[in-house]
């Protein structure tokens, strides 16, 4: 509300402060015009002796009045659309504030959570924001400053018994509001649940669209999603029926103390101490008293609402940071890229060790292969040098820097990753492949598809480079993704490259291909390759077999196949199941081709039809 860094917005505070405070003090004229034309109209001009001579006449004093509501109305808009600058910079500060935290989070939080529950909560949270700065700055404090003022003209022209009776009601009013306030509480945070599961549910369902089509089970996904609205219709109901009784108490407690200051004005009225436009200023004033009541009421509820709406908002800004760079960390210095594991050890749950220990050198412009069965520690190996999680024990550096005393930014930009799931943002090709150096021209865009030997398929496109990609990429197959993602990484030109599983989802034509270009992206530069299948890492400098988080065998290719062991029986299982896979694709085209295959291999027989 206060930004140290704008005093264009204090300036703005300052005067929506004093506008604010103008019109409640206009407002409180209006009764008294009210008064005094019904006093003129009565000819009882007794009772104007405040009033100059020209105000006298019963139609000057009307639009004295309807000018001063104008004149009122007119600072309330002004004190609105100087403070609405002031409550959206705080908004959009807070929501900046939440997505930065979140990117900085680490990748375990990331994992664990729930996408479309997650967009809810920061969608209620921003709202919530808007409806506190909205309601505390431009209704509470004038609502506060209102009663002081209407206490103090009661007060003094009416008496204490008036007074009285006013200041109980309104403290009936409040305090009745509060508690069946406080009791919708809890039956709108159970809305919101309610509302942040169907919502996972649907962004859920929708994102494995296809799963759910492969598995028919369209009814079954309709049926958890109708599960979670009917609590959320449950719990809607609830509070509108709440809502219904609240309003009902408020307008009885309300009602009684109106009644009871409207009987006291017509006695004395009637006993001649009171003008026909006491009374009616005593109605007028506590019409205009509503006003703000009511507002008691609103302003707590959309207060507390607005609490119960950012509540898990802030409770994300207390998630604390699990890595972050140490005070007055340096950059990287960049140099010839060699990385080095020594004696890491390494677990995400202290009971289950996933490195036990390792160490190995990659140097520079060198290519080191990473195999092993699945579990044994290979993607973690590249997660730990990109630092999405610390190490327990040992050291990890880049060019003899141990990556938990360089900065993160600096770090990873030194970095290029080819996974084997790529996940594109919903937009062009273009911004895909320039995703991986946003500055890039045009021109370095098509250079770094053509090295990628994707450009003949985008020229294809009716689109060019402007085509949209789908949700995750999905409108492009596995091999046009993959090859956006190896464009990606040549524009980002890092020093080191990390392949981890890259070709592993793809056909092995297809792998063939992406093969070739990876080969390309990787000269001359340091590259680990995290891999599944072993042909792609035959040409590697040294293959490091990993075993249940320990290093079973090192070596070349030729060295591990000579020595017999765990490459060697991995080798032979996966070269058999892609011959068998072959002689399958075989007898596939031969079928196409209508000619019937009498004689079959008990390998195709395995593999079934």
């Amino acid at each position: 509300m206060w930004p140290a860094d704008r005093a264009d917005l204090k300036l703005r505070v300052i005067w929506a402060s004093f506008f604010l405070v103008a019109a409640k003090l206009v407002l409180l004229m209006v009764p008294f015009f009210f008064k005094w034309a019904t006093d003129a109209l009565a000819d009882d001009g007794a009772a104007q002796p405040y009033l100059p001579a020209f105000l006298l006449a019963p139609v000057m004093l009307v639009v004295a009045y309807n000018v001063v509501r104008l004149v009122q109305w007119g600072f309330n808009q002004l004190r609105d659309a100087l403070f609405a600058r002031v409550g959206q910079h705080a908004v959009r500060q807070l929501a900046y504030r939440t997505f930065v935290h979140l990117h900085a989070l680490s990748l375990r939080f990331h994992l664990e959570r729930r996408t479309g529950g997650l967009s809810r909560v920061i969608e209620r949270g921003v709202k919530g924001i808007e409806t506190i700065v909205r309601f505390t700055i431009l209704n509470t404090v004038p609502t506060i400053f209102e009663f002081a003022l209407v206490a103090v003209v009661f007060g003094f022209f009416y008496g204490l018994t008036y007074l009285a009776v006013i200041a109980a009601t309104v403290w009936a009013y409040t305090w009745f509001t509060v508690r069946a306030s406080d009791w919708r509480i809890a039956i709108r945070k159970e809305m919101n649940d309610s509302d942040t599961d169907a919502n996972t549910k649907a962004v859920d369902s929708l994102l494995n669209f296809e799963t759910v089509k492969y598995f028919n089970n369209e009814a079954m996904e309709a049926r958890r999603f109708d599960r979670s609205m009917e609590r959320y219709e449950s719990a809607a109901t609830k509070t509108w029926t709440s809502l219904g009784w609240l309003n009902f108490g408020q307008g009885a407690i309300f009602g009684v103390g109106m009644t009871a200051i409207m009987v006291m004005s017509a006695r004395e009225v009637m006993a001649g101490t009171h003008t026909i436009g006491d009374f009616v200023f005593v109605n007028a004033m506590l019409m205009q008293l509503s006003v703000p009541l009511n507002f008691i009421g609103f302003i707590y509820r959309e207060i507390r609402q607005g609490l119960t709406d950012i509540e898990q908002m802030f409770d994300l800004l207390d998630v604390p940071q699990e890595i972050s760079d140490r005070p007055g960390a340096p950059d990287l210095v960049p140099g010839q890229g060699a990385i080095r594991f020594e004696d890491v050890r390494f677990s995400y749950d202290a009971s289950r060790p996933i490195l036990k220990g390792i160490s190995f050198e990659v140097p520079p412009g060198k290519t080191v292969a990473i195999v092993g069965p699945s579990g044994a520690g290979k993607s973690t190996i590249s997660r730990l040098l990109f630092r999405f999680y610390d190490i327990q024990e040992g050291r990890i550096t880049i060019d003899g820097q141990d990556v938990r005393h360089v900065t993160q930014k600096s770090l990873r930009a030194a970095i290029g990753m080819v996974p084997q799931d790529t996940v594109l943002f919903n937009d062009t090709i273009a911004y895909n492949i320039r995703y991986g150096r946003v500055d890039a021209t045009d021109e370095d865009v098509r250079k770094a598809a053509d090295l990628a030997q994707i450009s003949g398929f985008i020229g294809q496109l009716p689109d060019g480079y402007k085509a949209m990609v789908g949700e995750r990429g999905l409108k492009l197959s596995g091999g046009e993704k993959q090859r956006v993602a190896i464009a990606r990484t040549i524009l980002k030109a890092p020093p080191i490259l990390i392949l981890d599983e890259a070709t592993s989802a793809l056909d092995t034509h297809t792998e063939q291909e992406i093969q070739s270009a990876l080969d390309l992206v990787s000269q001359g530069r340091t590259t680990l390759v995290i891999a599944h299948r072993l042909s792609t890492v035959i040409g590697a400098d040294e293959i490091i077999v990993l075993k249940e988080g320990l290093i079973a065998e090192r070596g070349t290719h030729r060295a591990l196949l000579d020595a017999g062991g765990l490459y060697a029986a991995m080798w032979d299982r996966q070269r058999e199941a892609t011959e068998a896979e072959e002689r399958l694709r075989r007898a596939r085209e031969t079928d196409e081709m209508g000619v019937v295959v009498r004689r079959r291999t008990p390998e195709i027989d395995a593999l079934g039809d």
